[in-house]
């Protein structure tokens, strides 16, 4: 695998040129859309790449000299260890490798609707398999046992996600999924759990994307959400809130007041706003407070010309974790004062968002009360 050559990259958006990233002599990365996606593009990133016959040169202290909006195709979490043991077992070091060697490694693999050209990753497969065989694999990894697993399919299978909990791509029934497994601090109904907590944001009128529990003969089931980043055999473009605001998600200095003015200021449906709200409101209500701003992302809408809010995903109750990873009114753990307090801010409706967080209520507690039946 010859890695040292890579020091320029084609960023592609389905089958199209985006444009260029090149390492610069000195060692900064260098990016320059393509003259024609200036003409008939979009912003991949409108605060930090606005269209223009320019270069660009990230300052930022973050993504080792990358915007935000390309360390969002990397691997983070599980994928990261994937592709770190893949490589160590080929002798390679992975914290030698430049940005845009990790890049190509990524090739299309990545999330959201990003490509790099030339490719050095291992050919994403997407086949149907048999998800308790999977786990059993994903136990032995985590064991450190590799040899007792076939590492290379589980890395195209798993190397280019992100997120914490393991994880596989698969293709179900013409459509794209990532499914979800227990790592090895997770209790084995996990998967239940997480598909529960879904169940309750769509009854609580959240925006969440086609999930599903799949079946298991060990546990009682693997949660599974369809990817939203994909329509059938298109991409779609994606990029974080922390991203587009060049800053890492592992840094909790986020306000949801920052989710709030994004969306006022890039999103082409007003009542994305409202959504946002909603889900802020439904986090704090449950518990979740792994709600960093890689947990909340932005698709480009092509056919209206801007971006929309994308539907919610990583909902779960993340009781070990002390305060919330994004702030509500400054408030790593906020009550309804707060949540109201945030609404006058940003001179939302108070009468509506009262009602926003009245229904949210409601739909929590009737979950609570189904599962104590």
């Amino acid at each position: 695998m010859n890695l040292a050559d890579i020091t320029k990259l084609f960023v592609r958006y389905n089958g199209r040129n985006v444009g260029i990233l090149a390492e610069l002599a000195d060692r900064r990365i260098a990016f320059q859309y393509d003259e024609r996606w200036v003409a008939e593009g979009f912003s991949i990133s409108p605060f930090s790449l606005p269209l223009g016959d320019r270069v660009f040169i990230s300052g930022s202290r973050h993504f080792d000299g990358l915007y935000g909006v390309f360390h969002d195709a990397l691997p983070d979490g599980w994928g990261e260890l994937l592709v770190r043991r893949y490589l160590r077992s080929k002798a390679i070091e992975f914290d030698r490798l430049s940005p845009l060697v990790r890049l190509s490694l990524v090739g299309q693999n990545g999330l959201g609707g990003l490509s790099f050209e030339p490719s050095r990753a291992v050919r994403g497969e997407s086949e149907w398999s048999d998800l308790d065989r999977l786990a059993s694999d994903i136990r032995a990894l985590l064991a450190e046992k590799d040899g007792a697993v076939d590492l290379d399919r589980l890395v195209r299978m798993g190397g280019s996600s992100g997120g914490a909990r393991p994880k596989a791509h698969l293709r179900i029934d013409g459509e794209d999924w990532i499914v979800k497994f227990p790592s090895s601090i997770d209790s084995a109904d996990i998967g239940l759990a997480e598909f529960e907590t879904n169940e309750l944001a769509e009854r609580a009128g959240i925006h969440v994307n086609e999930h599903a529990l799949f079946p298991s003969a060990t546990c009682p089931g693997y949660f599974g959400a369809k990817r939203f980043d994909r329509r059938r055999e298109s991409r779609i473009h994606m990029v974080s809130l922390s991203s587009l605001l060049e800053t890492s998600h592992r840094i909790p200095n986020l306000d949801y007041v920052h989710l709030f003015q994004v969306a006022q200021q890039i999103c082409v449906d007003r009542t994305d706003v409202e959504e946002a709200y909603r889900r802020m409101c439904f986090n704090v209500l449950i518990g979740n407070k792994d709600d960093h701003g890689k947990n909340h992302s932005f698709l480009y809408d092509e056919e209206r010309g801007g971006y929309r809010l994308s539907p919610a995903y990583d909902l779960t109750r993340t009781p070990d974790k002390v305060e919330h990873e994004m702030t509500v009114n400054g408030k790593g753990n906020p009550t309804d004062v707060d949540l109201t307090a945030i609404a006058e801010t940003m001179k939302f409706s108070v009468k509506r968002c009262a009602d926003i967080l009245n229904q949210t209520k409601d739909a929590v507690m009737s979950g609570i009360g189904r599962r104590r039946e």
